[in-house]
Parts: C-alpha cells; sequence; structure tokens
C-alpha cells in the first residue's frame, strides 16, 4: 500500500521532458568539440604567420558574427522551426570548422571562423527557444539547469582532449570537433521535436505575447542587463584578466590558471541542481539579485587576491554565483516570451554577446592605462547594477506565464 502511494507521487511529480534531456546531450557534444578546440586555435593561428592582433581577430570573428547573425534567426525560427535551424547551424559549425583545419591561408581561415558564428548563433538561439517554450514555468529553472549542465561538464573535458589530440597534430582537433557536432546534428534531428509545444503548468495552451510585449516586460529587460553584464565580466573579466594577472601579479606559472579555471567549474556544476531548484521554487529575482550581487564583490575583490590558493578560492565563489546568473535571467525570458517564438530569444542572446565583444576590449585598455583593480572594478559595477535593477522585477514564490500576467 505505501508502495502503490509512492508510486502515485513520483507520477504526480513534474517532470523535466524528452527535449531537455536531448539538448542536454546535444549541448555536452558541442561544448567538448568547442573546449578540444579553445586551447589550440591560437597556437594553429600562429602558425600562420601573423601577429597576436590577427590571433585576437579569429576570436573576436566568431563572436561578432554571432551578434550579427542573432537579429535573423528569430524570423527563421518563426518559418522553419527549432528543430531544423538547430540542426543547420550544427551543421554550418561542423563543416567551417572541418575546413579550418585544411585552411590554406589565414584569410580562408579567419572567413572560415566567421561562418562558425553564424552556425553558432543558430544553434544556440534554437535550442534556447526550444527549451524555454516546451517547459512550463514551475520546471523551467530545473530544465536550463540541465542543459548547462551538458555544456559545463563538455566544457570540463573538451581541454584535456584537446590537449592529447594537439600531440597528434594542430590540425586533429578540429576534425575532433567537426565529429561531435555532426553527431550533435544528428541526435538533434532524430530525437527532438520539430517545433516547440508550449503549455502552463496546468496543461493549458500558452498564448503568444507580441514582441513589443516582451520588450515592455521588466523580467524581460532585467534578463538581457544580466546577459550582458554576464558577458562582460565572464569573458572581458575573467577569461581575458585573470590569466594575465596569474602571471604578471603572482607571478605564478600559466599552468596556475588551467588549475584554478578547473576548480571552479566544478564548484559551479556541484551548484547547478541546488541553484535551478532555488529559481524554480523560491523565485528568479531573488536568484539575480543575489548572485548578481555576490558576483560584483568577488570580481571586485580578485585582483587583490595575495595568493593562488585565495584566488581560487574566490573563483569558486564567482563559479557558485554564475550557476545562479546563467540559470534565472534565462528563465526569466520564457516567464516574460511565453510562446513568442525566437525573437526574444535571440535579443537576449546578443546581448551576452555584446558584452563578450566588448568586455575584453574596455578592460584590457583600461588595465593596459589605469590598472587591474580599475578594470575588474567596471565588471563589478556592471554586475551590481544587474542587481539593482531586478529588484524592479515582479516578486513571488511562483513566476506565471504571460498568458496570466497581461
Amino acid at each position: 500500500m505505501k508502495f502503490a502511494r509512492a508510486s502515485r507521487g513520483d507520477a504526480a511529480r513534474p517532470r523535466l521532458s524528452r527535449d531537455v534531456y536531448v539538448l542536454g546531450i546535444i549541448a555536452f557534444f558541442v561544448m567538448v568539440g568547442f573546449g578540444v578546440v579553445v586551447p589550440v586555435l591560437p597556437v594553429y593561428v600562429r602558425s600562420f604567420g601573423v601577429g597576436y592582433v590577427e590571433v585576437g581577430a579569429v576570436v573576436s570573428a566568431f563572436a561578432l558574427m554571432r551578434f550579427v547573425a542573432s537579429p535573423f534567426i528569430g524570423r527563421l525560427i518563426d518559418w522553419g522551426g527549432e528543430r531544423t535551424v538547430l540542426a543547420v547551424g550544427i551543421g554550418i559549425v561542423a563543416v567551417s570548422s572541418g575546413l579550418v583545419g585544411i585552411a590554406a591561408s589565414y584569410p580562408q581561415l579567419l572567413l572560415l571562423r566567421g561562418v562558425g558564428g553564424i552556425g553558432s548563433a543558430m544553434f544556440s538561439v534554437a535550442a534556447m527557444t526550444l527549451l524555454l517554450g516546451s517547459t512550463n514555468a514551475s520546471m523551467r529553472g530545473r530544465a536550463i539547469g540541465f542543459y548547462q549542465g551538458g555544456f559545463l561538464i563538455g566544457g570540463m573535458a573538451g581541454p584535456a582532449i584537446g590537449g592529447l589530440l594537439a600531440t597528434i597534430s594542430l590540425t586533429a582537433p578540429f576534425f575532433f570537433y567537426a565529429g561531435t557536432l555532426a553527431v550533435a546534428g544528428v541526435v538533434g534531428l532524430v530525437m527532438l521535436s520539430s517545433r516547440a509545444a508550449p503549455t502552463s503548468a496546468t496543461g493549458a495552451p500558452v498564448v503568444r505575447v507580441p514582441f513589443r510585449g516582451v520588450l515592455r516586460d521588466t523580467r524581460f529587460r532585467a534578463a538581457c542587463a544580466a546577459n550582458f553584464a554576464q558577458g562582460w565580466s565572464s569573458f572581458g573579466v575573467r577569461s581575458a584578466l585573470v590569466p594575465v594577472l596569474v602571471v604578471e601579479v603572482l607571478r605564478g606559472p600559466s599552468s596556475w590558471t588551467g588549475i584554478a579555471f578547473a576548480v571552479a567549474a566544478v564548484a559551479q556544476a556541484i551548484a547547478l541542481a541546488p541553484a535551478a531548484r532555488f529559481v524554480d521554487t523560491v523565485g528568479r529575482r531573488p536568484a539575480i539579485i543575489g548572485s548578481f550581487a555576490v558576483a560584483a564583490v568577488t570580481i571586485f575583490a580578485v585582483p587583490f587576491a595575495p595568493n593562488i590558493l585565495l584566488l581560487t578560492a574566490l573563483l569558486c565563489v564567482y563559479g557558485v554565483a554564475a550557476a545562479f546568473m546563467g540559470t534565472a535571467p534565462a528563465a526569466a525570458v520564457g516567464d516574460a516570451a511565453g510562446a513568442s517564438g525566437g525573437r526574444p530569444v535571440a535579443v537576449f542572446s546578443m546581448f551576452s554577446d555584446l558584452g563578450a565583444i566588448i568586455g575584453p576590449l574596455v578592460a584590457g585598455l583600461l588595465a593596459d592605462t589605469v590598472s587591474y583593480p580599475v578594470a575588474f572594478a567596471v565588471g563589478a559595477a556592471l554586475l551590481l547594477a544587474t542587481s539593482l535593477y531586478a529588484i524592479r522585477m515582479p516578486s513571488g514564490r511562483a513566476e506565471k506565464e504571460p498568458a496570466t500576467t497581461r
């Protein structure tokens, strides 16, 4: 009898949809391949006899083309569906990455990386649109957490594999990346739903919200501000300046950076599940306010760390905050947009790309002309401003779907 009651309770408990699990698997394969390429790409670009500016241009071209392509992807999703756009985007990145491995000149390599950025934008916007649109508000944080867990685990495994492949050839990682992307694309085509079919927590269809209505929603605006601040602080400050800080200020080997980032990634991975549950049960608003405030204090303190141990501890705290920062804003977009298609997700994605493009340039300029603490302080100010703006979001334990709030 007790067993029967437990079974009925399990059946009544909301579960993640199959699409969420499939998207998590796809995210893992995509990020494993991306992680394989990241450590090798600068060295490979240098093998063409170019300088560090040209190396930076290859990295920037990928992010820039993601940003340029994003406004058009929402329309593509409305026309062809999430699954098709996702698979085509992965295919573009796979082909362009394979061709990078046989590029005959630097201009070819630069062009191919730019094309890969377009495919990356198609994949990421389509995947998030499908994820948000097919998950009701009560499970949205956990769905995003599972999806990001695939990225995080793949990102931790990728660099180690890339280091091994680089001992064979500088081009081997690019072919491996193309292979993992091919697997991800096939999985998406075969196993994903053709189009999101969103429902509310009660099972009723969610009404489509006009895009202008989404733009006026405080939740969407706060989420976009959060994505911009996170793109700036993660890429412009954390990824761009911490490695230099370790070598030039702490006088440690570059391997310390890899160890510190790996430990922080583990902390973030451990925090993902509790963060996702918090976002669903307590709310998006307190998650954004608290995590961005903690991240601001942490980033501000990083350049004053006297040794690698304290620096690693600070990065771990930032990693825990990042688990909330990556989950709550995306869930807020789903709450505000509902079944509004890919345009809100595309705009949301653009803010992160814009922060990733501008952040490294401004942070680097400030570090060169003023000081490291000032460069970190600007990133901290953006994170704090996001925390303060999120106070304007609706309060409450459960976020309602657009159909019930307008």
